[in-house]
């Protein structure tokens, strides 16, 4: 499993590469008041993409944080820690398994 999503990585990466290597020659971008930005084009893709995540995370956040606050509300009270001598624990103790974790 980890070697097909190393592998899907690496087609990721050079596909990405690859179309930055294509994407060499220059564009511009106009804004308002006669402004313009002169760039290669994978500098204007990559500016774009970066601002929409910025955008994204950004729009996000109000909602994160009000999941937060009703999680906080509801949490149950933790009672205080009281040590257990390692005699008094059952023998029979169920294990807990993890799940497998898949290196993502």
């Amino acid at each position: 499993m980890r070697v097909l999503v190393w592998l899907l990585r690496a087609a990721i990466f050079f596909s990405l590469f690859a179309f930055a290597l294509n994407n060499q020659h220059e564009a511009s971008v106009r804004w308002f008041f006669g402004q313009e930005w002169r760039s290669p084009m994978v500098f204007i893709v990559l500016a774009a993409f970066i601002l929409g995540c910025v955008f994204g995370v950004l729009a996000m956040v109000p909602s994160w944080w009000r999941h937060r606050r009703v999680a906080r509300r509801h949490r149950p009270a933790q009672p205080a820690a009281v040590a257990t001598p390692t005699s008094q624990l059952p023998i029979s103790a169920p294990l807990v398994e993890l799940p497998p974790r898949d290196g993502l």
